[in-house]
């Protein structure tokens, strides 16, 4: 078991240890068994630091905050909202939805539907919009 666990960097914890141990041994040793031996000759594994997996960003154009969350409108027209919603179907595909919103009635201005998330997308549902209240 010692010279498995330095095998291996002492990354493995009682667990893995078990599992492998099991495997080229062809033996069936109970996990607790392995995890009191482990305790008692003090090997423990070692917990690897994570790995970053996102970069941090910094918005390259900030808006106004114009609605300063007042969500109504006195007229149509006046205030348009739009969101952009991922649909998931089939086998790992995915369709886009952005939608335009007027904030007077609630009800949706225009809409397009793309498999790609983009600003294509949000300038052709924004043309649709323009188009249809013109």
């Amino acid at each position: 078991m010692i010279n498995f666990y330095e095998e291996v960097n002492g990354i493995y914890g009682y667990r893995r240890i078990t599992m492998n141990l099991n495997h080229k041994l062809n033996k069936s040793y109970n996990h607790k068994r392995i995890y009191r031996l482990m305790r008692l000759i003090r090997l423990k594994s070692v917990i690897r630091k994570k790995k970053k997996r996102y970069v941090k960003s910094k918005p390259q154009f900030v808006v106004e905050n114009i609605l300063n969350r007042e969500f109504t409108a006195s007229r149509p027209n006046e205030k348009w909202v739009t969101d952009v919603t991922e649909f998931k179907y089939g086998y790992g595909k995915k369709a886009y939805l952005s939608a335009i919103l007027d904030l007077y009635d609630n009800s949706i201005v225009a809409y397009a539907i793309g498999h790609r998330n983009d600003n294509q997308l949000v300038f052709k549902t924004l043309d649709l919009a323009l188009k249809a209240n013109s």
